[in-house]
């Protein structure tokens, strides 16, 4: 618990914040599926009681983020096969539109924002890095797209993505391809082409499926 990336919003009601907190560690991988969370840790950790930790608990468990464990605790929530191919679906339909909006509503600064990030991932070499760069990357892109209805959708995503576990840029022989992909997608919203960018974001998605499906398969 000492070493994850979690840690409280100023400005927010104590409830909200370990939530937001709580839901930032899982998005980042900060737990294994099937890990025990217990208050007691959380609470010492985040330095709070353990009422507003039992309150953040409780809506994990209402988004199926969570799940009871045998005997007294929560567990981080598995994904089946089906789910994660339910869920790639869904990733390839929304990133796809994020790109296209991209392409259509990014300011110049963003599309700069964009060139940079697909430099410094394309830089990066440990499996960690080259994860917090992909989130970085798609944050942008989802950003750019300007609609809070879709970025809403893509959030909630973000979360099942959370559950996965260990990060497909383990894969060997991911990371380089997945740098060309980010730098085309990147390459189409500069250009203003929206038919190219959702193309390619979808196409970006499918791979990163593929390099999924040989991570489960061991």
């Amino acid at each position: 618990m000492k070493d994850l990336p979690v840690s409280l919003a100023a400005g927010l009601p104590l409830g909200e914040a370990v939530y937001r907190a709580l839901l930032q560690g899982i998005r980042a991988g900060g737990w294994a599926s099937g890990e025990r969370l217990r208050e007691e840790e959380v609470a010492a950790h985040l330095k709070v009681s353990r009422t507003p930790v039992r309150e953040a608990f409780g809506r994990l468990l209402a988004k199926g983020l969570v799940q009871q464990a045998r005997g007294r605790g929560l567990v981080v929530r598995s994904l089946d096969t089906a789910e994660v191919f339910e869920l790639y679906a869904m990733r390839e339909i929304l990133e796809g539109a994020a790109a296209r909006l991209a392409a259509q509503q990014a300011s110049p600064a963003e599309v700069e924002a964009l060139k940079d990030q697909s430099d410094r991932f394309e830089a990066a070499k440990d499996a960690a890095d080259l994860a917090r760069l992909n989130r970085i990357f798609h944050e942008s892109l989802f950003q750019a797209a300007r609609n809070r209805y879709l970025d809403r959708a893509l959030q909630e995503l973000q979360d099942g993505i959370g559950l996965l576990g260990i990060t497909t840029f383990s894969v060997p022989g991911r990371p380089a391809p997945a740098a060309i992909e980010h730098r085309e997608i990147t390459a189409a919203v500069a250009d203003r082409d929206p038919e190219r960018a959702e193309r390619a974001a979808r196409a970006h998605i499918r791979e990163a499926l593929r390099a999924r499906l040989r991570l489960l398969q061991g």
